[in-house]
């Protein structure tokens, strides 16, 4: 009986391993998934007056979701703490407008991007600022950073003692403390839209956004007097794309994200997205 009992045991055991090992192998299983985003980056993403969130991320997570077949929880999140919360476990996942740095891939993974623009200039249309040289021409951090500097040196001129404001913790206020700070004067904000009400009101003179948030919050009414000006910056440390922030812990989740990004790229859904919010194509390449 004790030797019948050994051998029935070892092998609930052995099934047991087995099947532990098994489930490892698998890795997690997803079936509900929560997604940070601030909802105050227009047009990526946004609160309605009846609290309700908008925009061109809100309408690709659904999307997204739909097609990793889990059910999906929006969290609204300050910008400026996105990423320790997503490491401290709060949400599973940041879909915020948030760039692909490499110094940010030192702390969390990203999916592929499902959206690149670059980050340019926005004044007032009787701004002395608003006919900087370049309007809209692409000066690559990443193949050219020495010709991307010398366009730097060009404006410097004409930006020496003026104040920009930026979102805090952005790439737009890394790339401005890199290569403008001994130029102009940095104003950090928690939000674009507070950058944006400081331009109009004359405290600031530019600001500086993703183009396709700057020609977002332009076209909002009472905004009427805002326009973009000068070059055009991307790659480098503005990363390669806004992605879906996620914890490094979760590769699974990591490749649901890949596999939908790349079928939204396919079947033109992506496309009709950014075309319907940003007015332009901008998937990545």
């Amino acid at each position: 009986m004790k030797l019948a009992s050994l051998v029935s045991a070892l092998c609930l055991t052995a099934t047991l391993v087995t099947s532990f090992s098994g489930h490892a192998e698998e890795g997690k299983k997803w079936t509900v998934v929560k997604i940070a985003t601030e909802g105050a980056f227009r047009p990526f993403n946004f609160t309605k007056p009846d609290g309700t969130l908008d925009g061109f991320e809100i309408d690709l997570y659904k999307v997204l979701c739909q097609k990793m077949n889990v059910k999906c929880e929006i969290v609204v999140q300050p910008f400026a703490g996105v990423i320790p919360a997503l490491n401290a476990g709060k949400f599973d996942a940041i879909m915020d407008g948030l760039s692909a740095t490499d110094a940010r891939r030192k702390i969390i993974d990203f999916s592929i991007p499902y959206s690149n623009t670059g980050q340019t200039f926005a004044v007032l249309k009787d701004s002395p600022l608003a006919k900087l040289p370049d309007l809209g021409k692409r000066f690559s951090l990443t193949t050219d950073e020495a010709g991307a500097q010398a366009e730097v040196a060009k404006i410097a001129p004409l930006l020496k003692g003026k104040v920009i404001g930026v979102q805090g913790s952005s790439i737009g206020e890394q790339f401005l403390q890199k290569y403008m700070k001994d130029i102009v004067t940095i104003r950090q904000y928690k939000t674009t839209e507070e950058h944006d009400l400081d331009l109009k009101s004359g405290r600031v003179d530019m600001v500086f956004a993703s183009t396709t948030y700057l020609n977002g919050a332009k076209a909002k009414a009472g905004n009427e007097d805002m326009q973009l000006t000068g070059p055009l910056f991307i790659g480098g440390l503005l990363g390669s794309g806004s992605a879906v922030g996620i914890r490094k812990s979760d590769p699974e989740l990591k490749k649901m994200f890949d596999d939908a990004i790349t079928q939204v790229k396919q079947d033109g859904t992506l496309k009709t997205l950014a075309i319907k919010w940003f007015g332009m194509d901008t998937v990545p390449q």
